[in-house]
Order: structure tokens, then sequence, then C-alpha cells
């Protein structure tokens, strides 16, 4: 049943832990944007440049593995694939409501989970119409 749990609710848990915890009150929650740019580490390029990566960043990138492995996930056929494409459901309006209600979250960092999320949703739901539409087509 586990399988169920849409993976994207990683980074929302953790962009809530960065810009809850990260900023001490309501001011700090005004610069949850430089929170997540202040730079982690850095590398070096060979142009010369350091690429600094901040713990925005590497929310994102884990969002973009994650969103990969749902999509896969939404493929499948079996019976908890209905219940997964309904918690993604419920895991967009949650960050939705975030993002417009709660000051801290609007971000472009949070708008892009916000926007792999809605992906993840849409997927989910064509993949499913075009699977059963396929099986209508077979059974006749």
């Amino acid at each position: 049943m586990l399988i169920a749990i849409p993976l994207l609710l990683i980074p929302v848990i953790l962009y809530n832990i960065v810009v809850l915890f990260g900023a001490s009150s309501n001011v700090g929650m005004a610069q949850a944007d430089a929170i997540l740019r202040d730079p982690l580490f850095s590398i070096p390029m060979a142009s010369g440049a350091q690429w600094n990566i901040g713990s925005g960043d590497l929310i994102l990138f884990l969002g973009l593995i994650l969103l990969f492995f749902e999509l896969i996930k939404s493929t499948s056929s079996q019976k908890v694939a209905i219940v997964n494409h309904a918690l993604s459901m419920v895991l967009f309006i949650v960050v939705l409501v975030e993002f417009l209600l709660i000051r801290g979250f609007a971000t472009s960092t949070f708008f892009l989970i916000v926007v792999m999320i809605l992906l993840d949703v849409l997927a989910g739901f064509i993949v499913t119409i075009i699977s059963s539409r396929k099986d209508f087509d077979l059974g006749n």
C-alpha cells in the first residue's frame, strides 16, 4: 500500500522543513526565497566560474527525479494506481493552497514543485484514460 503514496510528497515535506524551520519569525518567512538560494556548496567549473547550489536547487533536483518515477508508476494498471492518482490530486490541492495563501511558499522553487505535482496528476489521469480506452477497444 506504500506504493500508493505519491513520491512528490518528499520534496514538499523537505520544502516545508527548510522554510518553516529555517525562518524563525514572520519576517523570516518573507525571506524564504533567500533561504532557498543561499549556497550550501559550490562546484568549480571548467570555465573558471563557481556553480553555487542551494537547498532549493537540491529540492528541485530531487523532485525531478521523483517525477520521473511517478510517471513510470502512472503507467501501471493496478488498482493501487487509482489510489495513487487520488492522493496526487489531494497533494496538488494542498500545495496549491500553500502556494496561494502562505507567505513563505510564494517562491519560484515552490511554484516549480507545484507544476511537477500538476504534471504528475495530469499524466496519471491521461495514461489511465488511454489505457482504459485501449482495453475497451480490444474488448469489441
